[in-house]
């Protein structure tokens, strides 16, 4: 029996993972030994907890503050000790965290192949957004099987001559995690949240932590939200704050104590899914939500000058908009009042995933090892590949 080790640390990593650990530990011919690093703590426990998943192995690595260097030297010796006494067949890593290029590199020194989930998403800006860029390059070069979310995704990685025969086109696991949970209609926490989406009110979903819109940008974000809020009075917004320090010296000044600006702690991720399916529209910096919105019909403001998830935004339901205060201002002024572009958002089709990423990764990691073949691919049927060029910035 072959010993996979999913790798993971981070609550998005940890959302896209489960399903991969679910069909591992279903697959008969192999052997799962889940590894969690703690990149982020009680948000990774929620999503593990949710999805039943108990790691065999925690390194527990996050300090307050911590650096991305020593965050990654300290993972990568955490896990050189965990595979010199399990001797895993093939490692998996997700995305482009710190964790997946430390897993990526640990496994590379070791001599243990590593199968990249999420393979290909490309900015073509190596600082933003920072440092996933880099991340996911780095983990590029190392991998021996390429996931590849979707067909433009795996031409990304071919334009940077990675052989064809090593990428698979699964689809996104984030849209395997999503359905599952959206069934479950997991409640809140918050009585305050429960009532209010049970009456019936718009929300407008807001999520922002992006390192490069620390700062200014993010005060910007803020005062356009005190802008919303007072031209929208009958408009509920909900900002789940992100733990980091930095984001909430940014935001809280511009927007404390607004009635219709409702202020969370980070959501567990049942919680969050039934915001998002709840809500009118989503604005965001986010990665995962570009994803995870327009597959519950959602149309998703981004608030970045690029991204690396084209797709949607060439399928009409993701824009992006930067981080101008006028700009966002404007841009989620028109989606609430233009009932005309609205619907043209949220009736675009979802090129991300058919819920069965999983599947599918399972097949190639078995051919990858010899113990089986692939199976058909995902066929995102996206747009002229020039066109979703374009698209990834503004």
């Amino acid at each position: 029996m072959k010993k996979i080790m999913p790798i993971y640390g981070t609550r998005p990593e940890a959302i896209k993972v489960a399903p991969i650990v679910k069909a591992l530990k279903e697959a008969e011919i192999f052997d799962c030994v889940v590894v969690v690093t703690g990149q982020h703590r009680e948000m990774l426990d929620q999503v593990n907890e949710l999805f039943g998943i108990t790691p065999d192995y925690d390194l527990d690595v996050i300090q307050p503050r911590q650096t991305l260097n020593g965050l990654l030297t300290k993972t990568i010796a955490g896990l050189d000790e965990i595979f010199e006494k399990e001797k895993p067949d093939a490692v998996v890593v997700q995305g482009d965290t710190t964790t997946s290029t430390a897993g990526a590199i640990a496994a590379f020194y070791r001599g243990i192949p590593v199968v990249h989930a999420e393979a290909g998403l490309r900015s073509y800006d190596i600082f933003s957004p920072f440092p996933e860029e880099a991340n996911r390059k780095l983990t590029s070069q190392i991998a021996s099987v390429h996931l590849a979310p979707t067909s433009l995704s795996k031409r990304n990685l071919e334009r940077e001559t990675f052989n064809s025969k090593d990428i698979v086109i699964t689809g996104n696991t984030v849209i395997d995690a999503l359905l599952t949970v959206v069934e479950k209609k997991v409640p809140f926490s918050d009585p305050q949240l429960e009532e209010l989406v049970n009456s019936g009110k718009r929300i407008v979903l807001v999520t922002t932590h992006r390192r490069e819109n620390q700062g200014e940008p993010m005060r910007g974000i803020g005062r356009a939200l005190a802008r919303l809020s007072a031209a929208e009075p009958d408009v509920q917004f909900i900002l789940p704050l992100h733990r980091n320090p930095a984001v909430r010296e940014a935001l809280l000044p511009e927007i404390d104590g607004i009635d219709n600006i409702t202020l969370t702690e980070p959501l567990a991720y049942g919680e969050f899914t039934r915001i998002i399916d709840a809500s009118t529209l989503v604005l965001t910096d986010s990665g995962g939500v570009q994803e995870e919105a327009p597959s519950l019909g959602k149309p998703v403001l981004v608030m970045r000058l690029n991204t690396e998830r084209p797709e949607a935004v060439t399928a009409g339901t993701v824009r992006l908009i930067g981080t101008d205060e006028q700009r966002i201002f404007d841009s989620v002024s028109e989606l609430l009042n233009d009932s005309a572009a609205y619907d043209e958002m949220a009736t675009a089709v979802n090129p991300y995933g058919d819920g069965k990423a999983s599947e599918r990764t399972v097949a190639a990691i078995a051919e990858l090892l010899g113990v089986g073949k692939r199976i058909e691919e995902f066929d995102s049927r996206l747009s002229d590949a020039d066109d979703m060029m374009r698209a990834t910035s503004i």
